[in-house]
């Protein structure tokens, strides 16, 4: 199986079916993967880096406007538990509506609201291919997760020089199906 940084497999998403026992594998034995030649346009990766930032960055009285939906899906503030991270929710990005609230809910400019839009839409439909595939490589019908939320955060850990060798965010476990994280390239760290 094809690994890349750091031992993590890689999963090449053109070239299906022939990756499906890579991917089942992946899953299997270290929970995790890499994907490669995914679709998503690196200028839109990079603008929405550039939102993202721009959102957390907001007055905390603005922030507070993205409410729960489900408990977790709203704005996290840090917290005596994680006192350097921070985060903004969207319980379901494939769907429009919602997408538009977490714009409205934080005063996105058009350009911003353009810019989450296509990339909610790429992300979601990224993960329910992977999700898909998955499915196929366990004989599965391909289509068993497209009515499913797709839950969408931003994440900003608040750092300072004190605080390096510290944890972001308390150790945990993913509770959904599937986690697509778009790694920061100028920060490693992801165990």
């Amino acid at each position: 199986m094809g690994k890349g940084k750091e031992g993590i497999p890689m999963i090449d998403l053109s070239n299906f079916p022939g990756e499906c026992g890579k991917l089942r594998e992946a899953c299997q034995d270290s929970g995790c993967f890499r994907v490669v030649n995914h679709g998503i346009p690196l200028d839109l990766m990079w603008d929405m880096k550039r939102v993202v930032r721009s959102l957390l960055d907001l007055p905390m009285e603005i922030k507070r406007r993205n409410t729960d939906v489900i408990p977790g899906s709203g704005y996290m503030a840090p917290s005596q538990v994680n006192p350097l991270y921070e985060a903004l929710g969207l319980y379901d990005m494939a769907s429009s509506y919602a997408v538009q609230t977490f714009c409205s809910q934080l005063d996105a400019s058009p350009q911003q609201r353009e810019i989450v839009e296509k990339y909610a839409q790429a992300i979601s439909e990224l993960a329910m291919e992977i999700g898909g595939k998955l499915a196929e490589s366990l004989g599965l019908k391909s289509d068993f997760c497209k009515e499913w939320a797709c839950q969408f955060r931003i994440n900003k850990y608040n750092f300072t020089p004190e605080a390096v060798g510290s944890t972001g965010v308390q150790i945990h476990t993913d509770s959904g199906f599937l986690t697509i994280l778009q790694e920061d390239e100028n920060v490693g760290g992801l165990e």
